[in-house]
């Protein structure tokens, strides 16, 4: 079975790494994960003021987080080239601002539906991008969650629904100082305290060990891989094509227990 994987235009993440979801050349849910592994002393003694807010679909601030993801995530994207041509990159930015826009706008439940009675429904199609802003009110970190068909990859056809984090990507002046752990927390409290899952979802290239070590840090499990996904590469030819990935899914009980994530609850 396969998962295609395009990165909103890579979106779900950077470590210095970088994970990622599926779309089309339009963006892709991009796997999470443009940060750097675990921190560092300049988290205890260089700690930027900053704070964690929601976009709410504000066309402004999805613009402002698009233009930011491209040089936090896309540039120098594990498997890619190091530095973005001109051209590479206002190609990105236009389709990263489209798919933020596309994906994160508000999107409200049907009439009557308390957030709790609605999670787990096929027709549940809520998305939130949540991001970092300094002092200034710069994005300097940003991480989506929206509910979505997860494949069970057991040799059966099949898909459920559940809350997938995606586009996690930090600053690089910003890295290692505990953001992309705020983030990732953000996320998942919208997932369960205001929609009502108890279990989070992520995708993530393989190769992009410093994002796996951070996911397994904060209490995440493989769930299955996927050896014939595919992902958005920008090359050092001055393309943007698509080139072969091993794509992990990662899964965390959020609202089971202390003990959960142990257990397999």
């Amino acid at each position: 079975m396969t998962l295609s994987i395009h990165v909103l235009l890579a979106f779900t993440l950077c470590l210095s790494c970088d994970g990622a979801i599926s779309a089309k050349l339009s963006l892709p849910l991009a796997p999470t994960a443009a940060f750097a592994p675990p921190l560092g002393i300049g988290a205890v003694l260089f700690r930027p003021k900053v704070k964690v807010v929601k976009s709410n679909g504000e066309e402004d601030r999805l613009v402002d987080a698009g233009r930011f993801f491209v040089d936090a995530f896309w540039t120098g994207k594990v498997g890619g080239t190091e530095k973005l041509t001109t051209n590479q990159a206002a190609t990105l930015e236009r389709q990263q601002i489209a798919e933020f826009k596309k994906r994160y706008k508000t999107r409200s439940l049907p009439s009557g539906k308390l957030p709790g009675q609605y999670a787990g429904r096929l027709s549940d199609s809520r998305a939130e991008l949540v991001l970092c802003l300094n002092a200034n009110d710069e994005c300097i970190g940003c991480a989506g969650v929206e509910v979505d068909k997860i494949k069970k990859m057991d040799g059966y056809d099949g898909a459920f629904v559940g809350p997938v984090m995606s586009n996690l990507a930090v600053s690089r002046k910003y890295r290692r100082m505990g953001l992309a752990e705020e983030l990732v927390k953000a996320t998942e409290n919208i997932a369960r305290k205001e929609w009502g899952y108890d279990t989070c979802y992520l995708y993530v290239e393989k190769r992009n060990t410093p994002a796996i070590k951070l996911y397994k840090k904060l209490g995440y499990s493989t769930l299955w891989e996927d050896p014939s996904a595919t992902t958005l590469l920008p090359t050092d030819d001055g393309r943007v094509a698509n080139g072969k990935t091993t794509i992990v899914c990662m899964k965390k009980n959020v609202g089971a227990g202390l003990f959960a994530n142990f257990f397999g609850q």
